[in-house]
Parts: structure tokens; sequence; C-alpha cells
């Protein structure tokens, strides 16, 4: 039986300006390795929220091996990460999609 892994990315995975070697840090991630200053943005849990940023220490809980994390971005740091929101949600208004960053992610693409 295959593993899922810790997480599942987004098809156009999106990299904060200070993370480095991509494809190593999302062979980490995906296997439960630790990395000391990556945090990831992904899509909330909760049913009344859109995005969440967590660091990715998180992402080593057996929850997330039987139930993968679906990440959006990938950033070097917390301050990084909230640029790329604010980002994602000066995006989604401009195409129309005010106050919704999750649809207009899904349905950029």
């Amino acid at each position: 039986m295959r593993k899922k892994g810790f997480c599942r990315f987004y098809k156009d995975l999106l990299f904060g300006e200070s993370v480095k070697n991509h494809q190593l840090v999302k062979w980490r991630l995906n296997h439960g390795r630790g990395q000391l200053s990556i945090f990831c943005i992904m899509k909330a849990q909760g049913p009344g929220d859109q995005l969440d940023i967590i660091h990715c220490a998180f992402l080593k809980q057996p929850y997330y091996m039987k139930n993968p994390a679906y990440i959006y971005g990938i950033a070097g740091s917390y301050n990084e990460a909230l640029d790329m929101v604010v980002d994602m949600t000066t995006k989604a208004n401009e195409a129309g999609f005010e106050g919704r960053i999750v649809d207009y992610l899904d349905s950029n693409f």
C-alpha cells in the first residue's frame, strides 16, 4: 500500500522569494522532514475560514498522514506568508472574487 504523504500541492504552487531549492522543500514537506523556517499557506480545515498559515512542523502530526493538507504556497517566514496572502487577496479582488480567495485559486488554473 502506497503512502499518501503529509500534503498535496496546488497545481501552480506559489513560493516566497526567500525559498530556495523548491523541489527539495516540497519533498521534505511531503515526507514529514523537518525544516526550520518554512511556513505553509494551506486550505483551512474549519468551515468559516479560507486559508491557514502554519509552520511546517505541524505537518508531521499523524493526522496529516491520513488527511493530507492542501498547500497553496510555501514561504520562508511568517511575514512573507502574510505578504503572499495579501497578494492572493488582491488578485482575487481584481478578478471579481471579493473575499473568496480559495474560489479564485481553485477556478483560476
